[in-house]
């Protein structure tokens, strides 16, 4: 093996490690600060939820992650309410949001939420997983909204594909956002606004690669570096070589009301 080739190596096997080894607790993806980037949707989901969030009574926010996003909110509704179904997420959600005055719920994403009809006025979700559309509008209040923010289809799928190939069209088209508005409508809901957006994501090292995989654990299901080290070694040495991996992430915003009673 060539020195240079050596060396190559050598950084592969330090990049990995270290990405295999550090927490993937929570929602933060300050770890992948220099390393990844991910250009932002023009709306500012955080700042426009934390608007509706300050004339809310009774809020919800379902799959919280670690509480990040709900944490930085200046104004909290009276009754502010997070669920969450990862248990690292609740135990570090819970200790962010209680000293704010939000109750954190352990629920497992799966209908019923467990809550009565008509509990919230303001219900919220960033990227959930799925959107069980009957149960939002049966929780949200006459009148309520529910805002989110969700990842749209083929999202990132150059790094997806490059793992699993070519994925059929059903699963390339799925969160597809007008289903979302169908979904919404044949709950009983109103959809209000629906915007959606490709945006650019840069990989600089295998280390935020593996960081990525291990933290959003649907985009590559049961990845882990053994698996998977071959495949980690080829594209580090295209990194390397080429330059960061490109790849196109999807979002849309979708604001939904439940008419008045």
């Amino acid at each position: 093996m060539s020195e240079a080739a050596e060396a190559e190596r050598a950084r592969f096997e330090a990049l990995v490690s270290e990405a295999a080894a550090v927490s993937v607790d929570g929602w933060d993806f300050s770890w992948l600060d220099g390393r990844a980037t991910e250009q932002r949707p023009s709306w500012g989901y955080a700042r426009a939820m934390a608007d509706r969030m300050g004339r809310a009574r009774a809020a919800l926010d379902i799959q919280t992650g670690g509480g990040e996003v709900l944490a930085s909110v200046p104004k909290l509704p009276p009754l502010t309410v997070a669920t969450e179904s990862w248990p690292p997420n609740i135990a570090r959600a819970t200790a962010l949001l209680h000293p704010l005055g939000a109750a954190v719920v352990a629920d497992p994403d799966e209908p019923p939420l467990p809550f009565g009809d008509n509990a919230f006025d303001l219900v919220v979700s960033r990227h959930p997983v799925t959107t069980w559309w009957t149960e939002i509008a049966r929780v949200l209040a006459p009148g309520g909204t529910y805002f989110s923010q969700q990842v749209g289809p083929a999202s990132v799928f150059e790094l997806v594909e490059y793992f699993l190939g070519p994925q059929p069209p059903e699963v390339r088209g799925s969160r597809d956002p007008e289903q979302a508005r169908a979904a919404a409508e044949a709950a009983g809901l109103d959809v209000v606004a629906l915007r959606a957006e490709t945006l650019r994501t840069e990989f600089f090292d295998i280390g935020a690669v593996v960081y990525f995989l291990r933290k959003v654990i649907w985009m590559v299901p049961g990845f882990t570096v053994e698996e998977y080290r071959p495949r980690l070694a080829e594209l580090h040495h295209l990194i390397e070589t080429e330059g960061p991996l490109v790849a196109h992430t999807t979002r849309f915003l979708i604001e939904a009301r439940k008419p008045d009673a």
